[in-house]
């Protein structure tokens, strides 16, 4: 759950392969995003030390095998399946003795069904590795015969430290990083960190740190980055960047507790305004404000077509928690603008601490009818085709998560289509895009303002506020709700896609396991890929489970059965 807020701050992460997860997790914790590629996946020219080792692991000259990565153990398994048998390599390991640093190595390791006889523990770095072996082999650690999986490039600290514990170390790289194919980027990254226009950057992996002082140094601006760095928030995601970062006369500002995303997000941003504050001094939060106060006007421009009027009395909460106790207060002119930060502070932390997407949109239901004083106020999401009711200020138990509108029917309908606001400020119901739903009495409510929701162009959903008396809806008003759609809009969005993110890797996870299993039943009944599907087809329709509950079934049988295979030997 998030706890902290980055309150707009700018931050640079240098990210590659999971850009839009980054991105995105710096939105939710109240960051404004720019993801630059520092490095890029390649394979290596000659996959010869790789098949190499498998021959000499096969013909028994390794005692330990030692994987620092998940991705490098599918990797390693990819080059040598091309030459040899899987199988062969799987039960090649199995003779030998498993070292595995965290993990996504361990999860690696027991798709393949390799037994792991060391795992390290957090943070899982050189120090670890090493302190782990000695638990386990003690003495006997001397004269082992070690074969280490690298990750990019050579980890020197832990070959150094292997080699003064007497184990003869072969090296086995199975990918490298290298720049990106186009460096504008992060160049442009480097030049916005000397200039001030990053407040803080996010190194997740030594070689981020490697490949941007190499490019700063090709563009001579080695100098100018550090003095940006001096002014900028540094976070490490743990002792392994942080230690490249020192051997460039970097020190982090912070690392988390422990080395994940998760945590890094959760416990920076809590920390990060003052972190940048010490730094730069108090004109930090000075700065924020006013990059706030201009979000705020660009929310206007969804209302320009609505006439301008005089100011109308205004309330804005501290927190959303608090909306329904607050009284309406009638505000001057000046202070409309400070109304609306404090109204971003308060939506901004709501959708901050990470709650269900339904709660936040009831909470948002009751800011606005505490700020508009309105008899009902719906919020629908668009899903698929239609606009579904979920949210609303009135208790309508029957069609919340029922209730759906096309695109084009009646004003709701009509908004989504042309993604235009509508005030009508009495005889809604005589409006000609007016359609009736007997499901919903407030249908016969006289004023009626409705606003479409957006996500970077794209139509989300809509919010529907009502007065049963006439009401005339201020241009303040209309902005306003236009601006709480726009951060719903991202709110909703991020919810989509985290939606159809789970339901493709449960269907890529099911998948793997169906595979795994019918692998199995081939090997262990002599039967062939279509046979075995079958045959878990038959249990699934008899057992009346699915089938990557068959899969799990038949993968723990055969786990279970080689457990007890080696504890009888």
């Amino acid at each position: 759950m998030a706890s902290g807020n980055f309150q707009g701050l700018r931050i640079l992460a240098l990210e590659s392969r999971r850009a839009t997860e980054i991105a995105k997790l710096i939105r939710t914790y109240g960051g404004d995003p720019t993801v630059t590629p520092a490095m890029r996946e390649i394979p290596l020219d000659s996959n010869y030390e790789a098949l190499d080792f498998a021959g000499r692991l096969f013909h028994g000259d390794y005692d330990l095998v030692i994987f620092l990565t998940g991705v490098g153990v599918r990797r390693l398994t990819d080059v040598i399946d091309s030459r040899y048998d899987r199988e062969r390599f799987v039960e090649a390991l199995r003779r030998v003795k498993i070292a595995s640093r965290g993990p996504k190595v361990s999860s690696a390791l027991k798709e393949l069904g390799v037994p792991i006889a060391v795992t390290v523990p957090e943070p899982c770095t050189w120090r670890e590795m090493i302190g782990a072996l000695d638990a386990a082999f003690g003495p006997s650690l001397e004269g082992l015969r070690a074969a280490v999986q690298e990750y990019g490039a050579p980890n020197h600290e832990l070959l150094n430290a292997l080699s003064d514990h007497g184990v003869q170390c072969t090296r086995v790289p199975v990918y490298q990083w290298a720049l990106p194919d186009d460096l504008e980027p992060l160049k442009d990254a480097i030049r916005s960190i000397a200039a001030g226009e990053t407040d803080v950057i996010i190194f997740l992996t030594a070689v981020q740190v490697i490949h941007l002082f190499q490019v700063a140094e090709e563009i001579g601006a080695t100098d100018a980055l550090r003095e940006g760095i001096e002014r900028t928030v540094v976070l490490s995601i743990g002792p392994s960047t942080t230690e490249e970062l020192a051997r460039h006369g970097v020190r982090p500002d912070f690392e988390p507790s422990r080395p994940k995303m998760g945590f890094l997000m959760n416990e920076a941003s809590a920390r990060a305004v003052d972190l940048l504050e010490e730094k730069r001094g108090p004109v930090v939060r000075t700065t924020i404000t006013s990059r706030l106060h201009a979000a705020v006007q660009g929310a206007s421009s969804i209302a320009k077509s609505i006439p301008s009027t005089a100011p109308v009395p205004v309330a804005v909460p501290t927190s959303l928690s608090q909306s329904k106790q607050e009284s309406e207060l009638s505000r001057p002119q000046g202070a409309r603008q400070s109304n609306a930060i404090e109204l971003m502070h308060a939506i901004g932390r709501r959708m901050a601490a990470s709650d269900p997407l339904h709660l936040v949109l009831n909470q948002i239901v009751s800011f606005i009818e505490t700020l508009l004083r309105c008899d009902s106020c719906f919020i629908y999401v668009l899903e698929e085709n239609e606009l579904v009711l979920r949210a609303s200020k009135n208790p309508h138990p029957d069609i919340i998560d029922h209730l759906g509108i096309r695109i084009g029917q009646g004003i709701t309908g009509w908004v989504a289509k042309h993604q235009e606001p509508v005030s009508i400020d009495s005889g809604a119901l005589r409006d000609p895009r007016f359609q009736f739903f007997k499901d919903l009495p407030e249908d016969r409510f006289e004023a009626f303002l409705s606003v479409p929701i957006l996500a970077r162009g794209r139509l989300v959903g809509v919010i529907n506020v009502q007065h049963r008396n006439p009401h005339h809806y201020t241009q303040w008003e209309v902005q306003t709700i236009s601006m709480v759609g726009f951060l719903v809009g991202a709110e909703i969005e991020m919810a989509r896609l985290e939606g159809e993110k789970n339901v493709l890797s449960g269907q890529l996870e099911s998948r793997k396991l169906v595979e795994r299993a019918k692998g199995m039943l081939q090997r262990e009944l002599g039967i062939d890929e279509e046979q075995a599907y079958r045959m878990m087809q038959k249990e699934s329709r008899q057992r009346r489970k699915n089938m990557r509950e068959i899969a799990e079934a038949v993968i723990l049988s055969e786990e279970l059965r080689r457990t007890s295979d080696t504890s009888q030997a």
